[in-house]
């Protein structure tokens, strides 16, 4: 052996179980910022090929100069930073354990001459040695998974992606993995390798790494099970473990919700409603003139899946909440049902709002709502001598181009009661949805029909945006499956770890009388409070940084958006964090429990 540096690829061989935890958070947090940046460049790449065709020359720094070019990037750098504190937090605590696992080792390196300043240098070489295989692992990765996408929304989803570039190679994507991999593996080795290199010679003989402060009092219990409190104080002792432990739970937390943002961000860029229309019928002059039985017969047609019509009628005179004499106006529209369903399948309603209530005719309404809006469910309206209740509101007004009332009233009625009020029985549009295998020959059918009755026909199908929605969608889902992949690799090797550093003390426990299931019970009991405490980190910064960011991707774009509790994703991710805290906690448990009490103690 040239130098103590030879060691370096020995230890990684001895201990590869022991690595392979760490080697996986290396690979997934390059593979998550390649993929991201490679798409982020693609989808730029395709922007730039779109709006060359469109304009001429169109260099790329236009496109980054624009507000939506900008915002994107700003949310990729959010993003590739808060992977790489991740990373940092479960390399680190990855470290810590295997430090703490080898005391001995470090202590035998001192004894024969090894330096403090050595010990460090050889901590951070051996955790730059994963890279060699973590780093090329993750970008291939990376790389093949930004194939596969672009693949997938060239061929599968096509619309305004059939530009894409196919198999493009990403420098921004390949340099920023390769960034995140070293830095963040440079920056988790700082604490573990000074931690090694207080280790005294001594620790050779005890095992006893010296850095862990001797408690001189017992342990208050108070009205825990003593085996309880022990699991608590084991979590609760070792300050910067238990910083790194919850810090990389809590970071699993505050990724999850941020990339939840993404999903209401790609439903407000591209909204999908169960009632969108393939072929629109409107009147030659916009109004109710188009006749009612036009419906049935294109109901009669093949290829046709879905006909519904609507009614309006705007500024009539009517009176808000006791108003006798009609100061202002309102604008009526008619849905029918199949329209009206549509808006709780696309939670367009607000809570508290009974969508029961309007079916039919009634005397309930529904009112289009934005945050400049005064009315309220239970508020009602005078039209005539009619007197109808809000029945819901919806969380914004459809019919406007930004999304807000302007101070405008617009009500939403069924069929008859519009019918009632108005006497208005024709349509002002007829909209139709199509078969999946409908083709031009059949929309030509439809055409000549409406065409024939002195009718406009409107083709709207190459303006679906649903593939595209799926495509984004998809990615977004795919990356929050990696993030709890990590979360639950993390914990298992995490607590893993931490139970084999405290093998001997756990022998120890055994030999004055502790019987497996409070050796159980400690572990879970430490695991648990890893849980609670990220959990209350998570939450306490996740919910804000995730508002800030609704924020500056949506309501600075959709003035209506208003957010709102993440109710759905907080519970996944913590019942995710919990649930694999528990799990993770059964296999040391389980192992504890087999090992004779002689082998516990003297494991090295």
């Amino acid at each position: 052996m040239r130098s103590y540096l030879s060691l370096i690829p020995i230890s990684a061989k001895v201990h590869r179980r022991q690595n392979r935890m760490t080697l996986l958070c290396i690979v997934f947090a390059v593979f998550m910022v390649t993929a991201i940046f490679s798409m982020a460049d693609m989808g730029a790449r395709m922007e730039q090929t779109r709006l060359s065709e469109k304009h001429g020359f169109f260099p790329l720094r236009s496109l980054m100069d624009s507000a939506m070019g900008q915002t994107l990037m700003i949310t990729a750098v959010v993003m590739f930073l808060l992977v790489m504190i991740a990373g940092i937090l479960m390399i680190s605590s990855s470290l810590n354990s295997s430090v703490a696992q080898r005391t001995q080792f470090f202590g035998m390196m001192r004894c024969i001459g090894m330096s403090r300043q050595q010990i460090i240098h050889f901590v951070r070489l051996e955790a730059l040695n994963w890279c060699k295989t973590a780093v090329p692992a993750g970008l291939i990765l990376g790389i093949l998974a930004s194939w596969g996408l672009c693949a997938v929304l060239r061929f599968l989803v096509r619309e305004e992606f059939s530009n894409i570039p196919l198999f493009g190679i990403s420098g921004i994507g390949i340099l920023s993995g390769i960034l995140v991999g070293v830095v963040t593996v440079l920056l988790a080795a700082r604490t573990p390798a000074k931690r090694a290199a207080k280790v005294s010679p001594a620790a050779a003989v005890s095992g006893n790494s010296g850095i862990t402060k001797a408690s001189y009092h017992s342990v208050h219990k108070g009205f825990l099970r003593i085996e309880t409190a022990l699991g608590v104080h084991h979590a609760v002792s070792a300050k910067k473990n238990l910083f790194l432990m919850t810090g990389s739970f809590a970071l699993s937390i505050i990724l999850f919700l941020s990339f939840s943002v993404l999903i209401d961000w790609v439903d407000h860029v591209m909204p999908q409603s169960a009632a969108d229309s393939d072929l629109d019928i409107v009147s030659s002059d916009g109004t109710d003139s188009i006749d009612c039985s036009l419906v049935q017969a294109l109901r009669g047609m093949e290829s046709v899946k879905q006909v519904y019509g609507r009614r309006s009628s705007f500024n009539i005179p009517a009176g808000l909440n006791g108003d006798t004499t009609l100061s202002g106006t309102v604008d009526l529209v008619s849905f029918d049902d199949f329209d009206l369903k549509a808006l709780r399948k696309d939670g367009a309603l607000r809570r508290g709002s009974d969508l029961s209530k309007v079916y039919g005719s009634s005397g309930y309404v529904l009112a289009a709502w934005a945050p400049d809006s005064s009315w309220k469910v239970g508020d009602t309206i005078l039209i005539g001598q009619e007197k109808l209740t809000i029945a819901g509101l919806l969380k914004y007004d459809p019919f406007s181009g930004n999304g807000l009332t302007g101070g405008k009233m617009t009500l939403i009625t069924s069929e008859e009661t519009f019918v009632r009020l108005t006497g208005i029985t024709d349509y002002s549009l007829i909209m139709i949805q199509t078969t999946s295998d409908a083709d031009d020959e059949d929309v030509a059918a439809i055409r000549q029909v409406v065409e024939a009755k002195g009718y406009t026909l409107n083709d709207k199908r190459e303006q679906r945006t649903s593939g595209t929605y799926l495509a984004f969608v998809t990615c977004v889902y795919a990356f929050l499956g990696i993030i709890a992949l990590v979360t639950v690799l993390n914990i298992v090797n995490s607590i893993s770890m931490s139970v084999s550093a405290r093998i001997r003390q756990y022998g120890a426990m055994r030999a004055v009388g502790m019987d497996g299931r409070q050796i159980s019970k400690m572990i879970l009991a430490e695991a648990a409070t890893y849980a609670f405490w990220g959990c209350v980190i998570g939450c306490g910064a996740g919910l804000p940084f995730s508002r800030m960011l609704y924020e500056f991707l949506i309501t600075n774009h959709f003035p209506y958006a208003v957010w709102s509790l993440p109710a759905g994703p907080l519970a996944v991710i913590l019942v995710f964090v919990t649930a694999s805290a528990a799990a993770a906690a059964y296999a040391p448990a389980r192992r504890m429990r087999t090992v004779s009490v002689t082998e516990t103690i003297n494991e090295l």
